[in-house]
Order: C-alpha cells, then structure tokens, then sequence
C-alpha cells in the first residue's frame, strides 16, 4: 500500500510542470484562420513556412479561385507555390501560402 501510494504521489506531483510551462510561441490575436476558406484572407500573406499542398493540390486551388492557363508553377525555398496565370483576361503573378491564401500582383 505504501509504494501504492508513493507511485499516485510522484505521478500526482510530474503534472504540476505541465502548469507551470510558458510558451515561447509568438502572440497572435486568434482571428488569423489556420487555413483560408472563402470568408477569410490573411492579410499578411503570402505566409512563408512549410507548405503541404502537392503540385496538384495547388493546381488545384488556383483553379478553384478563378485562375486559369496557370504556368510555370514552382514552390520557393520559403515553402509558397508561385506561377504565372489568367484571370479576367489578365496575366498576373500568384502566390499560394500553406495557409491557402491566394495572393495576385
């Protein structure tokens, strides 16, 4: 009984470090979605960082943003797919972040 209780007293003990942990993550005000939909947009992007969307994938959502005849499409080494495309009758350079923001110059 007596290990019994030792045991429940260290595991008891090793969760209190979970509490006391901070994090060293940059603030961020919570409104900036994880992935864009339709409704929303981060402002700052293009976002860089480690992008999972495959080539197709990335076609893809170009296309289904409106954009066609989509050319030389290349992911950078700041993980943000790039390429050249038509839209509304004009040649336009776009960015697609991992976030799945769409940006056109």
């Amino acid at each position: 009984m007596k290990k019994l209780l030792i045991a429940a007293a260290l595991a008891g003990a090793s969760t209190f470090g979970a509490f006391a942990q901070t994090s060293t993550a940059p603030a961020t005000d919570g409104d900036t979605p994880a992935v864009a939909t339709p409704d929303t947009k981060n402002a700052a992007a293009p976002v860089e960082g480690a992008n999972s969307f495959t080539e197709d994938q990335a076609q893809e959502r170009l296309a289904e943003a409106g954009y066609a005849e989509v050319t030389g499409l290349a992911l950078d080494d700041k993980g943000v797919w790039r390429a050249k495309a038509a839209k509304d009758g004009k040649t336009v350079d776009v960015a697609l972040d991992y976030q799945g923001n769409i940006v056109a110059n």
